[in-house]
């Protein structure tokens, strides 16, 4: 698990956004609502919830401050 600042990644995120499977999950409207994460994948849910408390994204910090 990771503790501290994320390091970004333009070729990441830029991947999950073009994906092939995105772009069928949403014309096909296979999403589960916002909040459902526990049921469809419950080991991925703990797992994204501890480490999104447990890290932060560099830039929302800038975003902090220069607010």
């Amino acid at each position: 698990m990771k503790f501290g600042m994320r390091k970004p990644s333009i070729r990441k995120s830029i991947a999950a956004r073009t994906s092939v499977k995105r772009f069928v999950r949403h014309n096909l409207g296979l999403k589960a609502p916002r909040g459902y994460g526990w049921i469809t994948n419950p080991k991925k849910y703990m797992y994204n919830k501890i480490y999104n408390r447990t890290t932060f994204n560099i830039f929302s910090l800038l975003k902090k401050l220069f607010k």
